[in-house]
């Protein structure tokens, strides 16, 4: 490892504009990384992790101004370098990964052609030469068919080819630094562990210095040298990764560490032997393109799907992106419908059941999704959006408003929170609000979809412990939807594991996790970032 810094922050301070709930995103950092070495830097939403990043690349918003504090970067300091300067920096110096390819890749153009724009702009080489470039960076971060893939536009590509790409339009100058900020927090655990390994790698190779921003501590027990934690702009902790991970001495970094969902199950509970919920032989298949199926592409999303929820259980659905858990749970709450086969709720067969009967039947079974933004209609206030269910099924406007804020009270939100909109709440408190929605006809099923994938260990410990109480108090069977083996581990008391549309093994999740029998499920097992750490921290540090 080089001794001297590629980049030093020296009391970097970062003023935000008024009306925010604090006065600064930073407040004197400071912080150094060398090259050949991996700096990560974790923290919760909020703790300005990203906007850290942003501040590096001088990418921050208008409103928001660098106050104090130097930022060295191969001899000159960032915070006073013109604009002209900074693209030259941006690129050939410092590169960014973004967490979300989709919005950062161009939907309009080719992935080939926006990472041979980096040639264009910043160098002399021929057209040739840079399609050599280009097909040489894709073949570096391993992705199949790099001819074809670079003719393919964003979409055709799946979630971790898309971030693939993005690393490759990163690497394409050889920057000095690399900042990743939360590159694998959407992607499933096998695809996460392929991109962290890629990532290593590449520096390895290159020697490069690499940034990398996360709020998982999985991840940081996998691939960092040294960790910086953060919070509320303000570095906490700092440290080798062995000092911080095993022997961390702030109360924040321990409180993090403990929130860390353990790999390994707790005992499994009594269950039930009444099942409120059998799915027999569900199949969906999907036909798209082609005219009068000649030519359609045909996809078996959910291939024979058989199973049992027992009354006031909570059954979790794991598997990769593509695996076919979401749309297996869309088929059981019958947001789309199956090809085949029975899906018998207390008894009753939904499959059968006409649009009208659906429409009333629903209260019976509810579903939270996984981007609470996205399902929340952003015009309406907080108690309006909980109390629609209610106010459509026939409940009283007054009784629906009064009973949506003592649902606010039961999932840890201020009744007054009602009166807000869904921009005004934090990533957790949205999903709290989408649980109120689902449980304000009091449902007999909860379908939660990756309800706390996007959350920060903490938030997500939260939610997790709420859904918990939830089921016991209210006597809730769940259906868990997740791609995180940690999360279902501690949620659920029976696990499926699905590849391909089929579900290849079933059982109690101590089972299933502690003995796997199906070599797809060893793999995703082995897959999970920081596995062994998952394992031996426990609830407490």
């Amino acid at each position: 490892m080089s001794e001297q810094p590629i980049l030093s922050l020296e009391g970097l301070s970062v003023r935000l504009p008024r009306g925010a709930d604090r006065t600064h995103a930073l407040n004197g950092v400071s912080l150094s990384i060398a090259s050949n070495e991996i700096l990560c830097v974790v923290g919760e939403s909020g703790s300005g992790k990203s906007m850290m990043a942003n501040a590096i690349m001088r990418l921050v918003p208008g409103e928001v101004a660098i106050e104090a504090g130097r930022m060295m970067f191969d001899g000159r300091d960032l915070c006073t370098t013109d604009p002209a300067a900074m693209r030259e920096v941006r690129g050939a110096g410092i590169a960014m990964i973004f967490q979300e390819p989709m919005t950062a890749l161009n939907p309009l153009r080719t992935v080939g052609d926006q990472i041979a724009e980096m040639f264009r702009i910043h160098t002399d080489l021929s057209k040739a030469e840079i399609g050599e470039r280009v097909l040489s960076l894709l073949e570096d971060v391993r992705i199949p068919s790099p001819k074809t893939a670079a003719k393919a536009y964003p979409h055709e590509l799946s979630g971790g080819q898309r971030q693939r790409a993005m690393i490759a339009m990163a690497l394409a100058l050889d920057p000095k630094l690399l900042i990743a900020d939360e590159p694998t927090t959407a992607l499933d655990v096998t695809t996460q562990a392929q991109i962290l390994k890629l990532i290593r790698d590449l520096q390895q190779r290159k020697k490069t210095a690499v940034l990398f921003i996360t709020h998982d501590f999985g991840v940081v027990a996998e691939i960092a040298d040294r960790v910086v934690v953060m919070q509320h702009g303000k570095i906490v902790e700092q440290g080798t990764a062995d000092d911080v991970l095993n022997r961390p001495t702030h109360s924040y970094t321990k409180q993090l560490i403990a929130a860390v969902p353990p790999l390994t199950a707790p005992p499994p509970r009594p269950l039930s032997s009444d099942n409120i919920l059998t799915i027999t032989n569900v199949a969906k298949t999907y036909r798209t393109g082609g005219f009068l199926d000649r030519g359609a592409r045909v996809t078996a999303a959910v291939k024979d799907a058989s199973l049992t929820l027992p009354r006031g259980a909570t059954l979790g659905i794991v598997g990769e992106s593509g695996s076919g858990k979401s749309t297996l749970a869309r088929c059981i709450v019958r947001l789309i419908d199956p090809d085949n086969g029975a899906i018998l709720l207390d008894g009753k067969d939904w499959v059968k059941l006409k649009r009208a009967e659906i429409r009333r039947e629903t209260r019976h079974i509810q579903m939270v999704f996984q981007d609470p933004s996205a399902s929340l209609n952003p015009r309406r206030k907080a108690a309006e959006l909980v109390a629609q269910g209610p106010i459509v099924h026939g409940t009283p406007r007054a009784t629906a408003m009064t009973e949506a804020r003592e649902l606010f009270a039961l999932v840890g939100l201020d009744p007054s929170a009602g009166d807000r909109f869904p921009h005004e709440f934090s990533g957790g408190q949205r999903q709290r609000i989408g649980l109120a929605r689902a449980l304000a006809l009091k449902p007999d099923v909860l379908i939660a979809d990756e309800p706390v994938s996007a959350l920060d260990v903490s938030v997500q410990a939260q939610v997790l412990k709420l859904l918990g109480e939830l089921r016991e108090r209210l006597g809730l069977s769940i259906v868990f939807i997740t791609h995180d083996l940690r999360v279902a581990a501690q949620v659920c008391d029976l696990v499926a594991v699905m590849k391909d549309g089929e579900i290849v093994e079933h059982g109690l999740v101590a089972d299933v996790f502690s003995r796997p029998q199906h070599p797809y499920t060893q793999a995703l097992l082995a897959s999970v970032p920081g596995g062994a750490f998952a394992r031996e921290h426990q609830t407490a540090v």
